[in-house]
């Protein structure tokens, strides 16, 4: 079954080629078709429906439109030169306290692609060195490279989709 590890429990190995970030890059791009056709048959009265105490289909595609300040913040970071990305809100608040059930799926749906267009804009716009930068992740302690958040980034992604999956067979 998908997402059965947390993502907080997750290892990462940041030892990716970093020729490889265009590879990365499509990942990024496709999240929001990805997700557009993953609720797409989805009745709308299950898009909101919980299990247990784990968000709703809902409440995961508003959290990947949550993050995206967080993952431009951090491009924003290495492009600066500075040595510690910035953090993340481990508690997720502003998805808890978003009430995403509440709104819309096509607006949440919309505004996460135009975000993620955004963010893959400005990945398009470096050069190759750009994906070479080293910053310290501060949750997980280590250097992380871009390339390496653009994975991380597509990841978390992976892991949210695998969510809606699963919340899909329930």
């Amino acid at each position: 079954m998908p997402g059965k590890q947390p993502w907080f429990e997750r290892k990462f190995d940041f030892t990716y080629s970093v020729e490889r970030y265009p590879d990365i890059i499509e990942r990024l791009r496709g999240t929001p078709v990805r997700v557009e056709e993953l609720i797409q048959p989805i009745p709308l009265e299950s898009l909101t429906r919980r299990d247990a105490d784990t968000w709703s289909i809902q409440e995961n595609v508003g959290h990947l439109l949550d993050l995206e300040p967080l993952w431009t913040g951090r491009l924003d970071d290495f492009q600066s030169g500075k040595e510690t990305l910035r953090e993340a809100d481990l508690t997720n608040r502003k998805t808890h306290q978003a009430n995403h059930n509440s709104a819309a799926i096509d607006v949440l749906t919309g505004f996460f692609r135009a975000a993620r267009h955004r963010f893959v804009d400005a990945l398009e716009a470096l050069d190759d060195n750009a994906f070479s930068q080293t910053a310290l992740h501060p949750r997980l302690k280590t250097p992380m490279r871009l390339v390496d958040l653009c994975l991380f980034t597509a990841d978390h992604d992976d892991y949210h989709l695998a969510r809606i999956t699963a919340l899909t067979r329930k």
